[in-house]
C-alpha cells in the first residue's frame, strides 16, 4: 500500500518523466508555463515583456505576458530549462501545492489522485499554470501563519506575482487581522517598487496599460470566462446588471467570511473568500477555479458525501463539451446551453446565496431562542404554564 507522505511524490516524480519524455521526443507541452519562461528570457535578453514574446515555441499560440514585471524576476528559474522541462517544474510543484492546500485544510491525503480529474485541476496541471502553487502560499498564509509575525507575507507575494490574491487581504482585515492585511499590502506594495526599479519602463506600461486589457487574448463574452461579467456578457446583459451582481456577491460573501470566522471556521471562511473573488474578477478562466480542490477535500472531511460527489460530476469538464463554443457562439446559447456553458458561475452564485440563506436562518433562530422574548412560547415554558391552569 502506498503510504500518504509517498503518494504526492510519486504523483510528482510522474509529471518529471513526462515532462522527460516530451523533451525528449520535443513534443508540445506547456503553454502557459512557455509563457513564463518567455519572459524571464526576455527580460535575460533586455526586452519588453509586454512585447510580442520572441521565445514562444512554435507550436504555442502567440500569448501575451500578462503578470506584473515582478512576476518575471520569479520565473527566471525557467529560463536556463528546456519549455517542457519548464512545465514539468510547475506540474510537480502543483501536484504538491494541492497537497499541502489539502492538508491545510482538513482533508485526507487519499483524495489527491480524485482531485486530478477536476478540469479547474487538470486544466492547471496540463497549462502549466501557477494558480494552484499560488492558493498554497495563501492557504498557508491564512490558516498555518495566523499570529506569526509573517502573516500576511505571502499573500503579499501571492499577489504580487498575480493581482487576483489580493482579494485575500480584504479578507484578513474582515477576519479582524489588520495587522496581517497591512503587512501583505505592504509586501505587495514593495515588490511593485522592486518592479519600478528593475524594470522601468515595462512597469510603467503595465500599471498603465496592459494590466486595464491583460486578457483580450480571449474576451469576456468567451466560454472559459466563468465570471459574473462572463455570464452577463453572454446574456448580453447591461453594465447595470453586472454591477448590482457584483455588489450582491461581495455583500454576501463579505457577511458569510464575518460569520463563519465567528462560528470557529476558518477554512469556510477563506473558501467564501476565494470563490467569491473568482466570481466577481472581470476575467476567470476555468483554471482559475481551482480552488474546487480544497472544497471538495473538505467536504469529504465532514462527510458531505453527496455534495462532494455532485462538485465532483460537475467539475469535470464535460458539461462544457455540450455546447457550441468560440467565435461568438456563446451569445447564441438556448437556455439549456446557457445553463451548461455557465455551469461554474451559477453553481457559484447558487452556493454563495444559499449558503448565505442557510446562515441567516441559523442565525436568526438562535438569536430568537435566546431572545425573552421567545421564553414563553418555548416548550418548558408553555408546559409550566399549562400545569398552572384550572
Amino acid at each position: 500500500m502506498i503510504k500518504s507522505a509517498r503518494l504526492p511524490a510519486l504523483l510528482a516524480a510522474a509529471t518529471g518523466v513526462l515532462a522527460v519524455v516530451w523533451w525528449v521526443l520535443d513534443r508540445p507541452l506547456g503553454v502557459d508555463s512557455g509563457v513564463y519562461r518567455a519572459g524571464a528570457l526576455a527580460l535575460l535578453r533586455g526586452q519588453s515583456l509586454y512585447a510580442p514574446l520572441t521565445a514562444i515555441p512554435d507550436w504555442s499560440p502567440a500569448l501575451p505576458f500578462t503578470y506584473p514585471p515582478i512576476a518575471a524576476v520569479v520565473f527566471l528559474p525557467l529560463a536556463v530549462l528546456p519549455v517542457q522541462l519548464a512545465w514539468g517544474v510547475l506540474a510537480a510543484g502543483t501536484v504538491l501545492a494541492l497537497r499541502t492546500s489539502v492538508r491545510l485544510v482538513g482533508g485526507a491525503w487519499w483524495v489527491l489522485p480524485l482531485l486530478l480529474f477536476l478540469e479547474p485541476v487538470w486544466r492547471t496541471i496540463g497549462l502549466g499554470q501557477v494558480n494552484a502553487l499560488l492558493m498554497a502560499l495563501v492557504l498557508v498564509d491564512v490558516l498555518a501563519l495566523r499570529g506569526s509575525r509573517f502573516a500576511g507575507v505571502l499573500v503579499g507575494v501571492a499577489a504580487a506575482v498575480k493581482l487576483t490574491p489580493l482579494v485575500f487581504v480584504a479578507h484578513l482585515f474582515l477576519t479582524g487581522r489588520p495587522r496581517d492585511a497591512v503587512r501583505a499590502l505592504a509586501v505587495f506594495a514593495g515588490l511593485g517598487v522592486t518592479g519600478f526599479v528593475l524594470l522601468p519602463a515595462d512597469a510603467v506600461r503595465y500599471w498603465t496599460s496592459t494590466m486595464l486589457g491583460a486578457n483580450k487574448a480571449g474576451g469576456n463574452a468567451w466560454w472559459g470566462n466563468q465570471s459574473v461579467s462572463g455570464l452577463v456578457h453572454r446574456l448580453g446583459g447591461s453594465t447595470a446588471v453586472l454591477v448590482l451582481l457584483v455588489l450582491v456577491c461581495l455583500g454576501v460573501a463579505a457577511w458569510l467570511v464575518r460569520d463563519l470566522h465567528q462560528s470557529g471556521d476558518p477554512v469556510g471562511s477563506v473558501l467564501v473568500t476565494a470563490f467569491a473573488g473568482v466570481l466577481v474578477s472581470p476575467i476567470s478562466w476555468t483554471h482559475h477555479w481551482v480552488w474546487v480542490a480544497p472544497l471538495c477535500a473538505v467536504l469529504l472531511a465532514r462527510r458531505h458525501f453527496a455534495f462532494a460527489g455532485a462538485l465532483v460530476v460537475l467539475s469535470t469538464g464535460w458539461v462544457f463539451a455540450l455546447v457550441p463554443r468560440g467565435e461568438g457562439e456563446e451569445r447564441l446559447w438556448t437556455p439549456l446551453e446557457s445553463l451548461a456553458g455557465n455551469a461554474y458561475v451559477l453553481i457559484g452564485l447558487a452556493a454563495l446565496l444559499l449558503l448565505g440563506v442557510r446562515r441567516a436562518r441559523t442565525r436568526w433562530t438562535v438569536r430568537w431562542r435566546s431572545s425573552p422574548r421567545s421564553a414563553p412560547w418555548s416548550r418548558g415554558s408553555w408546559a409550566a404554564r399549562t400545569r398552572s391552569w384550572p
